[in-house]
């Protein structure tokens, strides 16, 4: 049987850490983590997340082993929805990052991080 992605959501939100945009960003200013947008590079040109590098969540692992070598380094990982992100972050998890958030609200909070760190 398959899985509906709601329930994919669900079980997979169980093993990762979620936090609010302005969580993101008071952590962010005192932890120097990294932002990624795991959107496609379209949806990033229309609606760029200021500060954040664009990472296809296609390509992740393999782009965030040449840019992060630091297991540890608290990363977040946002998207249109929390799906790619969440799905993105067990990802992460399994190659061995141990700090992954999923910025879990809608894009336009998301935007607002760099005016919550403020």
């Amino acid at each position: 049987m398959l899985t509906t992605l709601p329930s994919l959501l669900q079980q997979a939100s169980q093993n990762v850490q979620l936090v609010t945009a302005k969580q993101a960003a008071q952590e962010m200013s005192q932890n120097h983590g990294l932002l990624i947008d795991v959107r496609e590079p379209a949806e990033h040109a229309a609606s760029p997340a200021v500060g954040a590098i664009n990472i296809p969540r296609g390509v992740l692992e393999m782009k965030m082993l040449e840019i992060e070598k630091q297991a540890e380094r608290p990363i977040y990982l946002h998207c249109a929805s929390s799906l790619r992100a969440v799905l993105a972050a067990e990802q992460l998890a399994r190659v061995g990052y141990t700090d992954v958030s999923v910025i879990s609200c809608k894009m336009d909070e998301v935007h607002k991080i760099h005016q919550y760190s403020e």
